[in-house]
């Protein structure tokens, strides 16, 4: 599969694992369902509602990947045992957190879709504060990749973690 998008995506002979194709997807999606939920709590309005289903769910799909792909790439990654330990092992646990506070969140505005009424505050606060782990994830997984080049092959491996 990977010989194929290579050929697709050039780009993707670069990578050391597949995860950097699907992170994108919960990045964007997961804060934007957030965004779509407040709208429509704020405006009534139904239709923005379903949309922030949408996207909570596609969010949630783009996180199993993430985490699946990530889960299977992270031991093959080029970097130093150090940044292993100071930023992959929080990358990780706090990602996993991530994705199991998603699909909470999406199996319960499925059963009450668009979006919960009976704690409807509860739901957005959670939501609220999946959006911020997922933002402190994110920096970790950042800082793995452009300051210890974790995505790639553009400099030499694996460079030590530095404070």
């Amino acid at each position: 599969m990977k010989g194929l998008l290579a050929r697709v995506l050039p780009g993707v002979a670069h990578l050391q694992n597949l995860h950097p194709l699907v992170v994108h997807f919960p990045l964007a999606l997961l804060p934007a369902a957030l965004l779509l939920y407040l709208l429509a709590w704020l405006a009534r309005r139904e239709s923005w509602a379903w949309t922030g289903l949408w996207l909570l769910s596609l969010g949630t799909l783009g996180a199993v990947l993430s985490t699946v792909s990530g889960l299977y790439g992270a031991e093959g990654v080029m970097i130093d045992p150090s940044v292993k330990a100071h930023l992959l092992f929080y990358h990780k646990r706090i990602m996993l957190g991530v994705l199991g506070l998603a699909v909470v969140l999406s199996v319960w505005a499925l059963l009450a879709r668009p979006m919960p009424t009976k704690g409807r505050a509860g739901f957005l606060v959670l939501l609220l504060i999946l959006v911020a782990a997922l933002t402190i994830g994110a920096d970790f997984g950042g800082r793995m990749v452009y300051d210890y080049n974790a995505g790639g092959n553009a400099c030499p491996q694996p460079i030590p973690y530095q404070h």
